[in-house]
């Protein structure tokens, strides 16, 4: 798992530009959870006290590991009922995948969804 203050640096026009881990934490968090199908992140229990009270955590539920210019992402979700897990596990793959690629330049090299639940509250 990287390290919160790990940055990429890439040369551009004679400059060079830096993109820390949790950006790409959280371009990943934010492409997952704009899936149809996904209830939300799923996290530890800290990070699911600390969103009780109102604080926002995108790191939860996804981790990066970074070498060059190349991404890897493990990453876990809470699926919402009704829905096919393997369709909607494709579809963050790519989303994930995609969003990445096109906002960083870097290449990703595998995106692992694992589900950790099922949202059954918009089932009732």
């Amino acid at each position: 798992m990287a390290d919160n203050m790990n940055t990429q640096a890439e040369e551009i026009h004679g400059g060079s530009v830096k993109i820390a881990d949790d950006v790409i934490v959280c371009i990943a968090a934010l492409a997952a959870t704009d899936v149809e199908g996904v209830a939300s992140m799923a996290g530890n229990i800290t990070s699911d006290l600390i969103s009780m009270f109102g604080v926002k955590n995108l790191r939860k539920g996804v981790r990066v590991r970074m070498e060059e210019d190349e991404v890897a992402v493990d990453m876990a979700i809470n699926i919402q009922y009704g829905y096919s897990i393997p369709a909607v596990s494709a579809r963050v793959q790519e989303k994930v995948r995609s969003t990445i690629e096109n906002m960083t330049g870097f290449t990703v090299t595998e995106v692992n969804v694992s589900i950790a639940g099922i949202d059954t509250k918009s089932a009732e």
